[in-house]
Parts: structure tokens; sequence; C-alpha cells
């Protein structure tokens, strides 16, 4: 599991985890900046704790602090500073996809590391403004200066309708929905 921060609406299932403890036969590695591995440690900290011979009755995870690139399988995951607010957090690169959710400004140094890319998937959260998201111009403006061939919005709002929005929205952009599937192009060799 890949953290970008530790806000309710992103770690509050991960109770739910016991299930993959059992079906793996052992722990989940938790990868987190150390600010999130600290949140989560605080607020579940018997899913850090446990004693094995507990089994399959609480979550069983083992942290490992994302402190620059890391690997998960064959994939190198690029974490990416952005800030949600005033609170700086993770946004992710893997290949030719960035994951970008919870964004309300994208710091310079970050971009860079989000050059020529497949697909963005960013934050887009309603059309006013709101202090700790982009809005939906926002996000479309953090697309077109990161130039990806295709944007998908995620994080969105009730207030964003998805036919009316994605109408409005240039041809390589459009808002996510629930069970969305995307085929990426495989890593260059």
């Amino acid at each position: 599991m890949v953290f970008t921060h530790s806000h309710a609406d992103h770690i509050f299932g991960l109770d739910d985890l016991r299930r993959y403890n059992n079906l793996r036969h052992g722990t989940l590695p938790v990868h987190a900046d150390r600010g999130t591995l600290d949140d989560l440690h605080r607020i579940f900290g018997y899913a850090f704790d446990s004693p094995p011979e507990l089994g399959g009755g609480v979550p069983r995870l083992v942290p490992h602090e994302i402190v620059g690139p890391f690997t998960i399988g064959t994939q190198t995951w690029q974490p990416v500073p952005i800030l949600h607010g005033r609170r700086q957090i993770l946004g992710f690169r893997i290949g030719g996809f960035a994951y970008l959710t919870d964004c309300s400004h994208l710091p310079g140094s970050s971009k860079p590391l989000l050059g020529n890319l497949d697909l963005l998937v960013v934050g887009a959260l309603r059309d006013r403004p709101h202090p700790t998201h982009f809005s939906l111009d926002q996000a479309v403006t953090a697309a077109h200066d990161l130039a990806p061939a295709r944007a998908l919005f995620t994080h969105v709002s009730h207030e964003l309708p998805h036919v009316a929005t994605c109408a409005r929205l240039p041809a390589s952009m459009a808002l996510a929905y629930d069970g969305l599937s995307v085929e990426l192009p495989p890593p260059a060799a």
C-alpha cells in the first residue's frame, strides 16, 4: 500500500486489510512519508505492533518510509511533493503515469518530475475555488502546463455533473468515475 497522506478519507479503510494478510499469509508493506507513517501508527498502532499469534484478527503492516524513489514489484515509484493547502503531501509518478490527488499547488521543483506523461490523474474538486484542492479550472491549467497525452480528474464533488462537465473539457481530458479502467503503454525497455 502506498499513502499520499493521512487524512481520514485516505486511511480509514485500513482496518479492512486484514483479509489481505490472510490471503498473503503474512504482513503487508505500507509506504508513506514519515509524517503519514507516524499518523498511521498513532491511529492503527495495533496493526503495526500486533503479535503474530493474533493471526487474521487484525491487519499486520510493515512500515516503509518514503525518502526518495522506491520499487514495488518491477515498477519504480517517484514521489512528487505537492501541496494540499499548507500541508506538503505526496503524489506519485510510475513510468508514464502520475497521480496527484488532493493537490492545491504544484511546486515548481516538482514539475520536472512530471514531464512526458501518458496519463495524469489529478484532483479537481469543483468549479468554485477551494483552499486545499484544485478547482476544475486549476486542474485543467495544471494539465495544460504538464502536457500529458491524457488527463483524468478525480476527487470530484457532486457539484460537477459528469456528462455536462466532460462536454466542456478539452478532448484529451475527462472526469474519472468509479470502475474506470485505463490501459497504459508498456514501460520502455
